[in-house]
C-alpha cells in the first residue's frame, strides 16, 4: 500500500516538473515606499539617506490555497482502494525562509484486510452484529471520514540563490500541531443480515482441509470479499468512550509533517505539489486495535495493538496571492537579489571618487592627457592641450593679444600680429574693441540639449553637442548665449528647468572653459519642451548668469 502511494505522488512531482517555468521576472523596487509598513517607514528613510545599511522588509501578500488529492491511512487493516480528500489554507511569510501556515483538510479513507481475523471478542462493533468470536472469522473493514485543522511552520528550501535571481520553483518542508477529529464506520450486514456465513463459506475455500488460511491470492480474495459485502458502512466502529468529542466524533491532537513544491504560473497564480502526513494519538481510526491471540478454548482476551494508527494526503492544488501595496509572499523572492543587483549597476550605493593621476595639474588624466607638461595655469580642451583660441600658435595663457586677426599672422613669441595695413589694423582692432563688430554677433543657430526622463545628466552625445557649442563662443568672444530651459507647471519643473540649465552652464563653465559671464541663465519658461535646454544668441540682452536654485529642496542630484 505503501509503495502505491509513494508511487502515485512521485509520478505528479515529475510530470509538474517536467513542465518548463520559465524564471520569473526581478525582485521589486527597494525605494518604492509605499510597499513598506508604516512601523519601518523610519528604517526605510534611513536607508534612503545612507545611513543605515539594510532595506526595511516590505509588506508581502497573502496566499490562499485549495488542494484535492488521495488520502491513506496507516492503521491495522490494509489499505482498500482510492478515495479522496481537499483542503483549505491561509500561508503568511514571517521572513524569506519561514512562513505560518493553517490549514483545514477533510479526508476519507478505507480498508479492507484479505485475511480473516478472530480475536475481535473485545471488538463490540463487531460481536453487537451477531458475529460468535469462538466460531466466526470476520475479515476487518472501514470507512472513515477525517477532519484535520492544524498550525504548520513551513521552512522554504530553494529561495536563496546565488547565480541567478529567482526561479519558477519552490521546495519546502513542513510540521506543526493541531487537531483533528474522525468518525468510522465499518460494514457488517447488508439487507439480509450479516456476513458471518459468507465470511465462513469463504474463509473454507482457502483454508481447505489444512485448517490454514492461503492468502497468497490477494487479488482474488479481495474481489470474492468486495462481491459478498454491500459496500454500505453501516456500522458505527469501536471508539473510546472516555476520549472528549466535537459532534459526536472523538477529538485528538495530531502532529504533521510534509513536504512539497509549488510551480510558479504568474506573480498572483501557483500550483503545488504536496505529501503530509500526520501522527495522531489513536489505534481506532480504523475501528480495531485488538491483536490476534484469542483462545477460545480458555477464553483468554487478546491484548491490545502496540502501535498508533496515521495517515498521510497526497494532493495537488491551485494557490492564490493576494494584497494590496504588497509584494510576492517572501518565499518567492531571493533575499540576495537586490545585492546583486547593486553590485552589478549601483543605484543606491556611495561609490568613492576615483583618484586618477593628474601630472601638470591641468584638470585632464595623464592617460588621456596630449600635452603632458602643461604650464601651471593654462587653461586646456578636453585633450589637455593649451587652448589657443585665435590659432596663431601661441597658447592663450601667454598670448598678449587674444583674437589676432587671421590676416594679421604669423604673430610674435607673445602672440601679437602684424597687420599689412595699420590702418587697417586699427580700424579692425577698433571694431574689436567696440564690441564685435558694432555688437552684431554672428554665432549662428546653436543646437539644443535634451535630457532624458527627469534626469538632469548629460549624456555623450550632449557632451559632444556642448564641445562644439564651445568652440563656437570661442571663435565668437563678444558673444552672449542664453540658456533657456522650460517647465513652469509646478515647483517640481520649475527646479528641474533650473537644475538642466544650471547642468549645461556649468559644463561650458568648467569642462570647457567658457567664461561664465557669458551666460543668461533662464528657467522656467513657457512654449517649450520641458525635457530640451535651447541655446540662443543673446548679445545686447540684460540678464543675470547664475539665479538661485527656486526650490532647493526639490533638487535633483
Amino acid at each position: 500500500m505503501a509503495s502505491k502511494k509513494y508511487l502515485l505522488f512521485s509520478f505528479i512531482l515529475c510530470l509538474l516538473v517536467g513542465s518548463s517555468f520559465a524564471q520569473i521576472g526581478a525582485s521589486y523596487d527597494l525605494r518604492d515606499s509605499s510597499l513598506i509598513p508604516a512601523k519601518r517607514v523610519p528604517q526605510h528613510n534611513e536607508f534612503l539617506n545612507n545611513a543605515y545599511p539594510f532595506p526595511a522588509k516590505p509588506r508581502n501578500e497573502w496566499e490562499i490555497g485549495v488542494k484535492g488529492g488521495l488520502p491513506f491511512g496507516e492503521t491495522d487493516v490494509r489499505y482498500w482502494g482510492p478515495t479522496g480528500g481537499f483542503g483549505l489554507h491561509v500561508r503568511k511569510a514571517m521572513g524569506y525562509v519561514f512562513s505560518i501556515r493553517g490549514e483545514f483538510d477533510w479526508l476519507r479513507m478505507k480498508g479492507l484486510n484479505f485475511q480473516p481475523s478472530s480475536g475481535f471478542v473485545n471488538n463490540t462493533a463487531w460481536t453487537g452484529q451477531g458475529y460468535d468470536p469462538t466460531k466466526d472469522h470476520v475479515f476487518y473493514n472501514y470507512r472513515t471520514t477525517v477532519n484535520e485543522l492544524s498550525l504548520q511552520g513551513v521552512i522554504t528550501l530553494n529561495n536563496v540563490r546565488f547565480h541567478r535571481a529567482k526561479t519558477g520553483f519552490n521546495a519546502y518542508g513542513f510540521g506543526g500541531i493541531g487537531l483533528a477529529r474522525y468518525n468510522t464506520f465499518i460494514n457488517t450486514h447488508d439487507a439480509s443480515g450479516n456476513y458471518a456465513a459468507k465470511f465462513d463459506q469463504l474463509y473454507a475455500q482457502y483454508a481447505g482441509t489444512s485448517g490454514q488460511f492461503d492468502y497468497s491470492n490477494r487479488k482474488a480474495i479481495k474481489s470474492a470479499l468486495k462481491s459478498i459485502m454491500d459496500g454500505k458502512f453501516d456500522t458505527q466502529a469501536q471508539e473510546d468512550n472516555g476520549h472528549p468529542k466535537l459532534g459526536g466524533w472523538p477529538v485528538y491532537p495530531v502532529m504533521v509533517v510534509g513536504a512539497g513544491v509549488e510551480f510558479k504560473l504568474n506573480n498572483k497564480f501557483n500550483i503545488a505539489v504536496e505529501y503530509k502526513h500526520t501522527f495522531i494519538k489513536t489505534d481506532l481510526l480504523d475501528g480495531q486495535q485488538w491483536q490476534e491471540n484469542y483462545n477460545p478454548a480458555t477464553s483468554t482476551s487478546p491484548a491490545q495493538t502496540r502501535d498508533f494508527d496515521s495517515y498521510s494526503f497526497a494532493s495537488v492544488g491551485i494557490n492564490y496571492n493576494i494584497g494590496k501595496k504588497s509584494v510576492e509572499p517572501l518565499w518567492w523572492l531571493n533575499p540576495l537579489d537586490y545585492a546583486y543587483s547593486e553590485i552589478n549597476a549601483p543605484r543606491h550605493m556611495k561609490l568613492p571618487k576615483p583618484v586618477l593621476d593628474d601630472a601638470d595639474g591641468d584638470g585632464v588624466t595623464d592617460q588621456f592627457d596630449l600635452e603632458p607638461n602643461t604650464p601651471k595655469g593654462c587653461p586646456v580642451d578636453t585633450h589637455g592641450v593649451s587652448r589657443d583660441t585665435d590659432g596663431d600658435g601661441v597658447p592663450d595663457c601667454k598670448d598678449k593679444e587674444l583674437i589676432t586677426p587671421t590676416q594679421c599672422q604669423p604673430v610674435d613669441a607673445d602672440g601679437v600680429g602684424k597687420c599689412p595695413d595699420p590702418q587697417c589694423c586699427k580700424d579692425l582692432k577698433a571694431m574689436m574693441d567696440n564690441g564685435n563688430f558694432g555688437r552684431k554677433c554672428s554665432i549662428g543657430d546653436l543646437p539644443s540639449i535634451t535630457f532624458k526622463g527627469r534626469s538632469v545628466t548629460l549624456s555623450k552625445d550632449s557632451k559632444a553637442l556642448m564641445a562644439s557649442i564651445a568652440q563656437k563662443m570661442r571663435n565668437n568672444p563678444n558673444c552672449k548665449v542664453a540658456v533657456i530651459g522650460y517647465g513652469e507647471s509646478s515647483k517640481a519643473a520649475q527646479q528641474l528647468s533650473w537644475d538642466r540649465v544650471n547642468e549645461v552652464i556649468k559644463y561650458l563653465v568648467e569642462k570647457e572653459g567658457v567664461s561664465a559671464d557669458r551666460f543668461i541663465f533662464r528657467y522656467g519658461q513657457t512654449g517649450g519642451d520641458e525635457n530640451t535646454i535651447d541655446l540662443k544668441d543673446g548679445t545686447g540682452e540684460e540678464g543675470p548668469n547664475t539665479v538661485p536654485a527656486p526650490h532647493p529642496n526639490l533638487r535633483r542630484k
